[in-house]
């Protein structure tokens, strides 16, 4: 093993997902600042800029990856973040402050959430994620957001206003806009030329390190964002939020992805989809089930939420690393 090259390596990756979240957050507060200069309304500010921003990082991550001829990088990368989001962040938030939503208000999302799931699912066991398959994600995807602004703006449901960012002029703000989208393609480029390297390195593949380091890596924001909601008692918040980033992880950066480069099952490592998607889809039933019964997840359900999750890392890296389940090469 190259043990120097295996350092660099994940100093890259390490980087890569430093240069994402600072990207992440200089590109929407300066793009917040100049939409609101320009007198567009915080109510479109938050389904366009926010909504699409906050998944630009995973998003370029993903095609860069796809396109580096990586598809087990992308693929894990949408599969292990629904997952991280509901059993690490969900799991680690509820275990702060009890989180509550209520049934009425998130039904339309967890639908959208389970059929955005099972699409991504069935393309998947279809053997190819296809250009005329992401154009299908994407239609669906303006759809769900038309849908929740017209509902937002007749009052059916909250949306919460973005914070109104400081800046000294617009200069500073298209500077600091131009400097996050700089940082994002570069963090993806070293996030995933990281990952290539440490993998090759290790010997796991490019799909076990999508699954897990990349999915942790790009989840820490959402798991930021959630605590310290939890810690200020705005709980309400946070359901709605990782119920909308899991249907903007499928919808949007699968179907983008594969609009720029298709991708064929036949690169992807077989338990993916014999096992990973079928986790994805179990969690997301399991989340949606508790939520429309009890309306909460609580202390107890967060801890076994975390311990699940531990559960299922560890799985992954035991079943890829024996020879019990057969392997395609990444």
């Amino acid at each position: 093993m190259d043990t120097q090259l295996l350092i660099l390596a994940i100093g890259a990756l390490g980087f890569g997902m430093y240069l994402l979240f600072k990207g992440g957050d200089w590109t929407i507060d300066a793009a917040v600042f100049i939409a609101r200069k320009f007198g567009i309304s915080p109510l479109v500010i938050g389904f366009t800029i926010v909504a699409f921003g906050t998944s630009l990082p995973e998003l370029l991550v993903s095609v860069n990856a796809n396109l580096a001829g990586s598809p087990g990088i992308a693929i894990g990368n949408v599969i292990g973040s629904n997952i991280a989001n509901i059993l690490f962040v969900i799991g680690a938030t509820a275990s702060v402050a009890t989180l509550v939503a209520v049934r009425k208000a998130i039904l339309r999302d967890v639908v959208m959430m389970m059929m955005a799931t099972v699409l991504m699912m069935y393309f998947m066991m279809s053997g190819a994620i296809t250009q005329g398959a992401g154009m299908l994600m994407i239609a669906v995807l303006a759809f769900y957001v038309i849908w929740q602004y017209w509902a937002a703006s007749k009052g059916k449901i909250e949306i919460e206003a973005p914070d109104a960012p400081e800046f000294k002029n617009m200069f500073m703000a298209a500077l600091f806009l131009a400097l996050g989208l700089a940082s994002i393609a570069l963090g993806a480029e070293f996030l995933v030329r990281g990952a290539k390297t440490a993998a090759s390195i290790i010997g796991v593949p490019e799909d076990v390190i999508g699954l897990s380091v990349i999915a942790i890596g790009t989840s820490l924001p959402e798991l930021s964002t959630c605590l310290i909601a939890a810690m200020k008692k705005q709980t309400d918040i946070i359901v709605g939020n990782i119920l909308g980033s899991n249907v903007f992880n499928i919808l949007m950066i699968m179907g983008v992805t594969s609009i720029v480069k298709p991708i064929d099952n036949s690169a992807i490592a077989e338990q993916v989809v014999k096992l990973d998607i079928w986790v994805m889809f179990g969690v997301s039933a399991l989340f949606s089930t508790l939520l429309l019964i009890f309306g909460k997840i609580n202390r107890p359900m967060g801890i076994l939420f975390l311990i699940g999750y531990v559960f299922y890392i560890g799985l992954i890296y035991a079943l890829y690393l024996s020879s019990d389940m057969p392997m395609l090469a990444s």
